[in-house]
C-alpha cells in the first residue's frame, strides 16, 4: 500500500483547481443554448454554490431567477452566467415611485455588478392572469420607472426592462396567423408594446403546450405536442406548415402583436415544459412525456431553428425548470417539473449528465464555483494518474 496522509489533500486539490482553470477554448466547451427557470419554492433545495457546480456541469449559462436572491448570484460570481431577475406582482405598486425603484436596484442589482452578468428585469409576472385591473394598470408605470432609473444610473444598456404573460393573453391562436390579444386587454397592452418597441426589450411569454394536451386529451395529438412525428397542420391563410404545436403558439403571439401595430417586437418563450407527474385528471403528466418534450425541445434548440414564419430566428427559450419543488401550491402537476430531483438526480433521462457535489467539496474552495465541470471532464483520466502517483510515491 503506498504512503498517504491528509496533508497530500490540499495538494491535490491545488493541482485539480489548475487544471480545471485552462481556457474553455482550448477545450471546445459549447453550451447548450439553453436558459433554465431556476425556482426556490421549496424546503430542500441544494445550496446555490452546489446548484452553480451542477449548471456549470451541463454548461448552461442562462438562468432566470423569479426574484434577485442575493445568495444566488454571489454564488454565481464570475461564472460567466447572464441572469434575468425579477420583481414580484407585489411590489408593482412600490415600483411607480422612482425612490423606491432606484432603492431596489441599489440593494438588489448594483452590488452584483459587474461581477455577475444582470441582462433583465422581468417586472411583474403573468398580471394579466390575475383579474386585477389595478395590478394590471400598475405594470407599465411599474416598468417604465424600473427603466428610467436604469438610465439614470447608466445601467440601461446592459440590463433590459420587461414582463411575463401567460397565452390566456390571446383571444385567439388557431391559426396562428390569426393570433390576436383579448379585447378587455387592449388598452394596457397597446402602450405596453408602445414601450417594448421603443426600449427594444422583448416580449416574453410562457407557453406550455401540455395544457392544450391537458384540457382536450382526445382532440389535441400527443405527438404534436412532443415534437414527435405527426401530420401537424397548415396554416390556410400562408399555407406554412407546423409540427409542433410550441412553434405555433409562439406565431400566434407575433401575428398579435402585428395585429397592434408592431413588426420591431421580438417574442421569446420565459417558460415551457412538461410535468413528470401529476393528479388523476392530469393527462399526459408522465416521465416519460416529459422527456419526450424537453429532449425533443433541446435538439430543436441546438439546430437553432425559427418558427414557419420565422425562420431565420432561432428561437429564445428558458425550460421550467431546473428542480421538483415541494412547496408550490395548485395540482401535483405544479411541483413536478423539474429537470432534477433536489439531491441532483435527473428525473428523467434526455442526456444531460450534471454533477451536484457533497457540500464539503464546495466549501472547500470558493474559486471552483467559477470553473467549467466539463473541464473536469476532459482532463479526468490524466487526473486520476497523477493523484494515484501521488498516492502511491
Amino acid at each position: 500500500m503506498g504512503r498517504y496522509s491528509s496533508s497530500s489533500s490540499p495538494l491535490i486539490f491545488r493541482i485539480i483547481l489548475l487544471f480545471l482553470t485552462v481556457s474553455d477554448s482550448s477545450l471546445g466547451v459549447v453550451g447548450l443554448g439553453v436558459g433554465i427557470n431556476y425556482g426556490q419554492i421549496a424546503n430542500n433545495l441544494p445550496s446555490p454554490s452546489r446548484v452553480a457546480f451542477l449548471l456549470r456541469s451541463l454548461n448552461v449559462s442562462r438562468i432566470k431567477l423569479y426574484d434577485a436572491d442575493p445568495n444566488v448570484l454571489t454564488a454565481f460570481s464570475n461564472a460567466g452566467v447572464s441572469f434575468i431577475v425579477s420583481i414580484g406582482n407585489e411590489n408593482l405598486q412600490n415600483m411607480r415611485d422612482p425612490l423606491k425603484a432606484q432603492n431596489w436596484i441599489t440593494q438588489h442589482l448594483s452590488p452584483h455588478l459587474p461581477q455577475t452578468k444582470i441582462t433583465s428585469i422581468v417586472v411583474g409576472n403573468e398580471v394579466f392572469s390575475s383579474n386585477d385591473t389595478q395590478l394590471m394598470s400598475f405594470l407599465l408605470p411599474a416598468m417604465q420607472t424600473v427603466h428610467s432609473t436604469l438610465v439614470n444610473l447608466g445601467l440601461d444598456k446592459q440590463v433590459a426592462v420587461t414582463t411575463a404573460h401567460s397565452l390566456t393573453i390571446l383571444s385567439n391562436s388557431y391559426p396562428p396567423s390569426s393570433g390576436t390579444f383579448r379585447q378587455d386587454f387592449a388598452q394596457y397592452l397597446q402602450p405596453l408594446l408602445n414601450f417594448h418597441a421603443q426600449i427594444k426589450s422583448p416580449f416574453l411569454i410562457n407557453a406550455y403546450p401540455y395544457f392544450a394536451y391537458k384540457d382536450n386529451p382526445n382532440e389535441v395529438p400527443l405527438e404534436y405536442v412532443l415534437f414527435q412525428p405527426n401530420q401537424g397542420m397548415t396554416d390556410p391563410n400562408t399555407n406554412l406548415h407546423y409540427d409542433n404545436m410550441l412553434y405555433a403558439q409562439l406565431d400566434a403571439v407575433y401575428s398579435a402583436i402585428r395585429a397592434m401595430g408592431h413588426n420591431d417586437i421580438e417574442v421569446r418563450i420565459s417558460e415551457t415544459g412538461w410535468p413528470s407527474m401529476g393528479d388523476s385528471n392530469e393527462a399526459g403528466a408522465t416521465p416519460e412525456n416529459a422527456g419526450l418534450y424537453n429532449g425533443n425541445l433541446l435538439r430543436r434548440i441546438e439546430q437553432r431553428q425559427g418558427t414557419p414564419a420565422r425562420p431565420s430566428v432561432p428561437v429564445d427559450i428558458y425550460v421550467f425548470a431546473l428542480f421538483n419543488e415541494n412547496l408550490k401550491p395548485g395540482p401535483a402537476s405544479e411541483r413536478n417539473y423539474g429537470l432534477y430531483y433536489p439531491d441532483g438526480n435527473p428525473v428523467y433521462d434526455i442526456g444531460l449528465q450534471g454533477y451536484l457535489p457533497e457540500l464539503a467539496l464546495v466549501t472547500d474552495s470558493a474559486s471552483v464555483m467559477n470553473v467549467s465541470f466539463s473541464k473536469a471532464l476532459s482532463i479526468f483520466k490524466f487526473l486520476i494518474l497523477l493523484i494515484t502517483y501521488l498516492i502511491c510515491a
